[in-house]
């Protein structure tokens, strides 16, 4: 399934422990051929013509006597380009995304042998928000789509997951925001996911969220949702072709405040929404020792509130840069199509071969020039480089990534 291990044999598991080890190292290649190797606008890629390792983590589980536990180090190239698109860390001081930028995982918690499971969880944990897991081994693809991409890979706050029975999961949370260390203002935000699962062919996941997530702006309010299925059409294990599935998602949110509203937006008060979709097909070969997904998805996001800022001049979700505005009613609109080839000698390691083509209707993505002034960053993102610099931004995107992800 899309964003779920396939382990079953779990070699390391004890009584109390079950340790972890798990790499993503990877080549990625984008046709402009950025004179600084940057690529601009992916969670999973962040450098061009380079191999480069994107995540390593080493962790356990913890269970013992219903007390529960999970630790997984984020070290790596996520370790930096996660934080840097978390605004939160910009409020108060003692500087959050430091304290937390060796983490993807970290909560401990209680488990109840209520109906068919109740557990209570504090820390930092996935948001399996978008369907696609933060884990790339996890994934049919590499590149998710926008409305993974573009939505939170974890949460920070309270996470309790009921299980009326063992087709249902009720998944309420209380966190700080969204994909934030820290509050954005003086509330926290409010979520909940249900998946639903009637056979072993078929998922439905539904998830949820509200919160004041536009840092210094308290008046404005964010609601989302995200929902997707997974649909598993042909199983003959001893054909040629072995299995067959697609997933489709779609969300769908808004914010409202503060100088937006979701719809009818006027010039003082212009809409600011997010719509998007992404689909995906499966095909395994050969007893599940090779792999093919085909698929992409589209969005449009007017006030770009959930667009990856360029990392132009260093520039972070907090220090904006103005070479990219982000002002409300600035429109982005954009598509991607993705073609992965997996091979899988055993359920422990995964070499990848993938294709991206990525558009946007404003200049986006690195060009050749690159989006780092000559010399380095100059210190400060949000102003004007000297010397009338400017990026080399263009529309579109192609990239080829080669990779192998080992998980023990």
């Amino acid at each position: 399934m899309n964003g779920q291990s396939r382990q079953t044999d779990f070699p390391m598991a004890g009584k109390v422990l079950n340790p972890m080890f798990t790499i993503d190292v990877g080549y990625n290649y984008e046709f402009s051929n950025p004179i600084d190797h940057s690529i601009v606008g992916s969670t999973s890629s962040g450098r061009s013509n380079e191999l480069q390792i994107m995540h390593l983590g080493l962790g356990t589980d913890v269970n013992y006597k219903g007390a529960r536990g999970r630790l997984m180090t984020q070290l790596g190239l996520y370790s930096t380009m996660t934080p840097r698109n978390d605004a939160s860390p910009g409020r108060g001081q003692w500087n959050l995304a430091d304290a937390y930028k060796y983490i993807t995982e970290g909560y401990g918690g209680y488990h109840w042998d209520v109906n068919s499971g109740l557990n209570v969880d504090a820390g930092i944990f996935l948001s399996y928000v978008g369907l696609c897991s933060y884990y790339n081994y996890e994934n049919w693809t590499n590149q998710a789509s926008y409305v993974s991409s573009n939505t939170p890979w974890f949460f920070n706050g309270i996470r309790i997951q009921w299980f009326p029975t063992d087709k249902l999961k009720i998944e309420p949370w209380i966190i700080n925001g969204w994909q934030s260390y820290g509050e954005f203002n003086s509330q926290p935000g409010l979520g909940f996911q249900i998946a639903y699962r009637p056979t072993g062919s078929v998922t439905f996941v539904f998830s949820g969220y509200y919160g004041k997530d536009t840092l210094g702006d308290p008046d404005r309010l964010r609601f989302h949702t995200d929902n997707s299925a997974v649909i598993k059409y042909f199983d003959m294990p001893d054909s040629f072709i072995d299995k067959a599935a697609f997933s489709l998602t779609v969300d769908a949110g808004c914010e409202s405040g503060g100088g937006v509203s979701c719809g009818n937006g006027t010039a003082t008060s212009p809409s600011q929404y997010f719509l998007g979709a992404m689909l995906y097909n499966r095909l395994w070969f050969d007893h599940n020792l090779f792999g093919l997904t085909v698929g992409g998805g589209v969005m449009t996001n007017p006030g770009r509130y959930l667009v990856l800022v360029p990392p132009i001049n260093g520039a972070t979700s907090f220090a904006e840069s103005p070479y990219f505005s982000q002002a409300p009613g600035d429109q982005f609109k954009a598509w991607d199509t993705t073609e992965t080839f997996d091979y899988m000698p055993s359920e422990n390691i995964t070499f990848r071969g993938e294709y991206v083509h990525r558009w946007a209707n404003v200049p986006y993505f690195a060009g050749h020039g690159g989006v780092t002034p000559p010399g380095g960053n100059d210190g400060n993102p949000t102003g004007t480089v000297a010397n009338g610099w400017t990026p080399d931004l263009q529309k579109g995107e192609d990239r080829i990534t080669i990779n192998m992800m080992v998980r023990i």
